[in-house]
């Protein structure tokens, strides 16, 4: 369990507040906004109304004593870059800020902020690979080269399976699962047969996973 305060409740700060304490992490959050703390604080037990640009504020939280601050404010780069700072200056453990283009994350890394996230970037670049192909199911991104996609079996590979496929060598791809009716087989065995209608959930280079799926699409 983790102790988290979450500065700004706007969309964003409250959906990832909500899914931490549901995870069961201890959470304060913080809004300048009377209305929107009253509102919020049937949910979260651990609330203050505040304008965290304002040092004192800060100082009463204890920032020092969570283990994650995470400026959730986007719509004021300015108050965000100040915020930051500020925590960073007060001995805040680890800073998470919400950006929305690189210059911003420049920034607030260069005030203190151990890490940046782009929410809408990334939403929308999932999207666009998603959609991009009929075949992919899902995707998660690891690296700027590597990612997790979810895609249908190649109609070929049915009713053989993968040690006799020689999958890693001849595809550069990982099976790291299958899913058939919504029920994922994680890490399955060499000797596994795939069958037919199942989707493979598989690591690799955008390039080679986007040829596979295409051979997917291509035996339809």
């Amino acid at each position: 369990m983790k102790s988290i305060l979450v500065i700004g409740m706007g969309r964003l700060g409250r959906h990832f507040a909500g899914k931490m304490l549901a995870l069961g992490n201890d959470v304060m959050i913080v809004d300048k906004d009377d209305d929107v703390i009253e509102e919020l604080s049937s949910v979260f037990t651990d609330c203050q109304i505040g304008d965290c640009r304002q040092e004192a504020v800060l100082r009463s939280i204890g920032v020092n004593n969570f283990d994650l601050c995470f400026v959730a404010i986007g719509e004021d780069f300015q108050a965000s870059l100040e915020i930051t700072s500020m925590l960073s200056e007060l001995g805040a453990s680890f800073i998470l800020s919400k950006a929305s283009e690189d210059r911003q994350a420049k920034f607030l890394k260069l005030v203190g902020a151990n890490e940046v996230v782009y929410p809408e970037r990334d939403a929308a670049e999932k999207l666009a690979m998603r959609y991009n192909a009929d075949n992919i199911f899902d995707y998660v991104k690891l690296t700027s080269e590597y990612s997790i996609y979810e895609i249908p079996v190649v109609p070929v590979w049915v009713g053989k399976s993968i040690n006799s496929l020689d999958i890693r060598r001849k595809y550069k791809i990982n099976i790291i699962a299958t899913k058939r009716n919504n029920v994922l087989n994680p890490m399955p065995d060499p000797d596994y047969v795939f069958s037919p209608g199942e989707h493979i959930v598989v690591m690799g280079k955008s390039r080679d996973v986007y040829h596979l799926a295409n051979q997917s699409k291509t035996h339809k």
